[in-house]
């Protein structure tokens, strides 16, 4: 079989550095994207120990003649578009560079493919959020949208233009439903994080008050490095399809907590304060899903689930 070569838009954060290392592992010539390839650090890649065996170049997701230039210059086979604002939060603080980010660069990516000469396949990161609240209902793939974010919204106008331009073009395009996923390379900025983190300097002995949002909010959480294998099987399918990826299990914030603090033999209720500062416009209660469908055509079923994420977390700071 030729060498076949995959284009990762986004290759700098989380699931875009273990992907490269999974891609990487299966023999594929490996590009990756970032706003600047040059200027950026591409911390994860050297964290993982790859970074000099992808080959990095700048894309802005917004500028279609940025897209279509790094399109032609890495000519892939397959195209994994994870770039795009990431943070549910963060999106209410920046709503218009988050839709621009996720739904005119998923645009972007949809044109460039038509341009190009050879058949690509194409992946594109939907999220959970979606679905917005289904009221503890497990969610799948007929679930109707619901979106309750800016982020939310941008993903579900993604997941619409892939879903027209495969069938008005007859494009090898779907998207991965993916429910929470986190790992060490996870930023701070995220809630998981900022609490493994947190539990860690108190630990050591730091006197300082974890401070979050709503404790009552309950997600399916996954393990980042297992999901990146359901996007590329999502791709070696004879027919375009989208999925649910998730692991079936679902806990509150306030059992995440728990389990983190217990990991340093701490009480959590001595160290967090609830901040209604931290409170989200809108957010999901409960996030359920049942990802059955990718167990069953892809053969995929996460092995690490609920609360022995937290414990892989903070085992990996040790």
């Amino acid at each position: 079989m030729n060498k076949r070569t995959a284009l990762i838009c986004g290759i700098s954060g989380q699931d875009g550095a273990y992907l490269a290392q999974f891609l990487l592992n299966k023999g594929y010539s490996v590009f990756g994207t970032s706003r600047d390839a040059q200027g950026s650090s591409f911390g994860n890649l050297k964290k993982l120990g790859i970074s000099d065996q992808v080959q990095c170049i700048s894309m802005a997701p917004e500028d279609f003649r940025s897209v279509l230039a790094a399109l032609r210059k890495s000519n892939p086979d397959e195209i994994y578009y994870l770039a795009g604002q990431s943070s549910v939060g963060l999106s209410f603080e920046q709503p218009a560079e988050t839709m621009q980010s996720i739904s005119l660069g998923t645009l972007n990516i949809l044109e460039g493919l038509r341009m190009m000469d050879k058949p690509i396949r194409l992946y594109q990161a939907g999220s959970s959020e979606c679905f917005g609240d289904t009221h503890g209902e497990p969610a799948n793939e007929s679930t109707p949208f619901h979106p309750m974010s800016p982020y939310a919204v941008a993903k579900s106008s993604a997941y619409w233009l892939v879903n027209n331009y495969r069938d008005a073009y007859s494009l090898f395009a779907c998207t991965g439903i993916l429910f929470n996923h986190e790992s060490p390379l996870r930023p701070e900025r995220f809630v998981t994080q900022k609490i493994i983190h947190a539990v860690k300097r108190i630990a050591s002995g730091s006197n300082e008050k974890l401070k979050l949002g709503r404790l009552d909010i309950s997600r399916d959480w996954g393990w980042a490095p297992e999901y990146v294998e359901a996007m590329w099987l999502m791709l070696q399918q004879n027919s375009p399809q989208d999925f649910v990826i998730a692991a079936g299990n679902t806990i509150s914030l306030q059992d995440f907590v728990d389990t983190a603090f217990k990991q340093a033999n701490l009480n959590w209720k001595d160290h967090v304060i609830q901040d209604p500062n931290l409170f989200r416009p809108t957010d999901l209660a409960i996030g359920c899903a049942n990802p059955s469908k990718a167990e069953k055509e892809l053969g995929w079923k996460a092995s690490t689930r609920g609360v022995d994420i937290v414990k892989k977390m903070y085992q990996s700071l040790t």
